[in-house]
């Protein structure tokens, strides 16, 4: 059983300590090692198959745990207490439903589920559904209890907390009442029930006398609480983890929970599982030399032996698109070169960011899936914006009404719209146009609406393209909406990509300047196999595009397709081929992250898990120019590319004369010189393009222009690398020497020039 195993793993799986923390490094075989190790328990007789407990994240996981395991011993593994907390908690509560205080059949409420409770609880409480929305309150409710908070035991420190505190009350009660748990519950309750029902506890700490973790710096601190008080002091505690890999700190993970259980538990017990089966040494090179700028770490060097292999391929080009089209040609020579599409990965810190990814993909008539999430015009802000400009293209456009007639909440409720559906019907048109035919209230509330999708008819006859979308999305309220909710950051970058897609395909389609609603010839030359082509307005033509993108070149269920995902959405998974796009200071490592506590390590060790997904061959890519908020931001280079070793490097540059979009022809060589900003210098790479205020701007009697160096009173030094506005509107992108990249508001930032 542990003949194929390296010494480290025998280690792990043999160890004979109460208490062991293996840490275990990417591609180093963890989930082999935790099989084999309750395997050997099992088969040395030191525990019976109902006397051992794992517990993991995913029912994947789990299900390959058991998998594995009954491909070992012949035995009956469903007896065994294995799989995800969520899944142990509720067989545990199942078992002792009346020391638990619930009903026998208690049901489990699902995300979406314990959503719809709370809105009801909000509609028959009369709570203000736009000071307390449902869900900020949800999200409020499961953070109390995955700190293990009641309502009775929560700080409260003014009137608003307060008032969510009782709404917390209400809701345990309502769930109470009905007889039913959300998962949050599931955790909280098991745990109540272990710490407060002695007989309980010590039955469980007596027949589990192996416990094994799997992604331990994934737990959260009741989960951590949970397994301290199954163990007891009497279990065997096995955690695998890697505090390398941890990037869930907005879920509630704390990768303190790994220096807490080597405190606690395995006291020096540390067994490092550092030889990895599935990159190449200057994989892991780059990978190591990284990680190692994070100071809170326990530390671990991955190797392998099987060799160097090719050097990790950096490229920086001048423009995002510049960046996809490059990205779509060396995708291209990888299939040429008898490549499985499937077997390579797209990586980007921000889903935002894909819109062009994808939009390059699929010009290029490549096959491409979004792992893990949505694709870009698939989105759901992105369908409410799109929804709003269909009603200013058309007006009875009914599917889209329905979507966004109260959305945002605008006072339109399900029976005022049964109301206009059965006018509308009668009349004999669309529902816009039978708002008037309903009474009352609900009546003038659709009247509202109509009347504001009017008005953004009338703004597209006088503005462009990219101009309409930002109306519409501030006018409509879905800014103002995703901006209250705690986790709107990703939907607001979102919205704002849609803005620079709409600005690209009007450059693209030459209806710059053009305005939106206006029907115009094709400003292209017609295919001249096409006997007659429609004037359409640029809002048609773009609306036509987007569905066009949104429902074509999808990858079907089991065809071969390029991977696109988020690097947080990639852990866990390895492609031969992987690209890091968009590695640039303020968008990786994220702007947000240099203000958080502990969050630069975190997007460190995100680089990190990056890094490390890829087996063979290993692209980074960096834009100095990046179009966001529909205008064009300059970067530099991310600090997380000069922590990787230059001997593991190939740096990629275009050839000068060559440099256009339409060329596909490349160079690579050693790296070249750079300038202060991190960036080639002129000569190695084509000329950058020009910059939105190239002559300075004045402010308060100070002359500000790009590449001057600036002091501020919080953020200390740091050089100007974008102007954009003029007098007291100018705005300033700085980048600091110790706070990375700022974007400031000249008029009131009082800077200091320096030399």
């Amino acid at each position: 059983m542990i003949s194929q195993l390296n010494p480290e793993q025998r280690t792990a799986v043999t160890s004979s300590g109460q208490y062991a923390l293996v840490l275990a490094g990417a591609g180093s075989g963890k989930t082999k090692v935790l099989t084999t190790r309750m395997a050997w328990l099992i088969q040395t007789g030191q525990v019976s198959p109902y006397g051992l407990l794992a517990v993991t994240f995913t029912n994947k996981a789990a299900k390959e745990m058991l998998a594995r395991l009954t491909g070992m011993l012949p035995i009956d593994a469903r007896g065994m207490w294995i799989g995800t907390f969520h899944g142990l908690c509720n067989r545990l509560l199942r078992a002792h439903y009346r020391d638990a205080g619930l009903p026998q059949g208690f049901q489990i409420l699902d995300s979406t589920d314990q959503l719809a409770a709370i809105k009801r609880l909000i509609k028959t409480a009369n709570i203000n559904d736009e000071k307390f929305p449902a869900k900020d309150v949800q999200r409020f409710i499961n953070a109390a209890k995955e700190k293990g908070e009641r309502p009775e035991t929560m700080e409260v420190w003014d009137a608003h907390r307060q008032r969510l505190v009782d709404i917390y009350q209400l809701y345990q009660e309502q769930c109470q009442r009905e007889g039913v748990v959300d998962f949050a519950e599931l955790l909280l309750r098991a745990y109540e029930l272990l710490s407060r029902n002695a007989l309980v506890r010590e039955h469980y700490q007596r027949r589990f006398k192996h416990i094994l973790v799997d992604e331990f710096q994934d737990t959260n601190d009741l989960q951590y609480k949970w397994l301290c008080l199954l163990a007891g002091s009497g279990a065997s505690l096995f955690a695998v983890g890697d505090d390398d890999q941890s990037i869930y700190a907005f879920r509630g993970a704390n990768v303190g929970n790994m220096a807490a259980s080597e405190r606690d538990y395995a006291k020096g017990n540390i067994i490092r599982l550092e030889q990895n089966y599935r990159s190449y040494g200057n994989i892991l090179n780059a990978a190591n030399a990284l990680i190692e700028h994070n100071s809170e770490r326990l530390g671990k060097n991955l190797w392998t032996d099987r060799g160097e292999g090719e050097p990790l391929r950096i490229i920086e080009q001048a423009t995002d698109q510049l960046e996809s089209q490059w990205l779509v040609e060396e995708i291209k020579a990888l299939i040429n070169e008898g490549g499985s599409r499937s077997d390579i990965a797209v990586l980007y810190r921000s889903n935002a960011q894909s819109r062009t990814i994808e939009h390059a993909l699929f010009s290029a008539r490549i096959p491409y899936k979004v792992y893990g999430g949505l694709r870009f015009f698939e989105r759901q802000e992105i369908k409410h914006v799109l929804a709003y400009l269909r009603l200013v293209s058309n007006l009875g456009d009914d599917t889209s009404f329905m979507r966004v007639v109260n959305f945002p909440t605008r006072g339109i409720g399900a029976r005022t719209l049964e109301n206009l559906t059965d006018a509308s019907r009668e009349i004999g048109c669309s529902l816009a146009y039978g708002v008037g035919a309903v009474p009352g209230k609900g009546g003038t509330n659709l009247a509202q609406f109509v009347q504001l999708v009017k008005d953004m008819g009338s703004v597209a006859e006088t503005v462009s393209l990219p101009e309409l979308v930002q109306h519409v999305i501030e006018v409509s309220g879905l800014k103002q909406h995703y901006e209250q909710e705690r986790e709107g950051a990703e939907r607001l970058e979102n919205l704002n990509e849609l803005v620079n897609a709409a600005t690209v395909f009007s450059l693209e389609e030459n209806y710059e300047g053009m305005p939106a609603g206006k029907a115009v010839e094709p400003p292209v030359q017609a295919d001249p196999d096409i006997m007659f082509q429609e004037a359409m307005s640029p809002l048609a033509a773009f609306l036509s595009h987007a569905s066009l993108e949104a429902g074509d070149n999808q990858a079907k269920s089991g065809e071969d397709a390029i991977q696109l995902m988020t690097i947080h959405a990639a852990k866990g998974l390895e492609f031969k081929a992987v690209f890091i796009t968009g590695v640039e200071e303020g968008l990786f490592p994220h702007e947000n992250s240099l203000a958080a506590d502990g969050g630069l390590e975190e997007e460190r060790r995100l680089m990190y898990v990056a890094i490390t997904r890829a087996k063979e061959r290993l692209y980074i890519s960096l834009a100095q120019s990046r179009m966001l908020h529909g205008q064009t931001r300059y970067s530099i280079r991310s600090r997380f590319l000069d922590e990787i070793p230059e001997a593991c490097i190939k740096w990629l540059t275009p050839k000068v004369a060559a440099y256009s979009q339409a060329s596909s022809s490349w160079s690579s060589g050693k790296s070249y010189p750079r300038d202060p900003y991190g960036r080639p210098e002129t000569g190695s790479i084509a000329p950058r393009a020009p910059r939105t205020t190239s002559s300075g701007v004045q402010v308060g009697g100070q002359q500000f222009r790009i590449g001057q160096g600036v002091r501020h009173g919080k953020f200390g030094d740091g050089t100007i690398i974008n102007l954009s506005g003029q007098g007291n509107d100018a705005q300033a992108q700085i980048i600091f020497q110790n706070a990375g990249a700022k974007t400031l508001a000249l008029g009131i930032a009082r800077l200091e020039i320096i030399a």
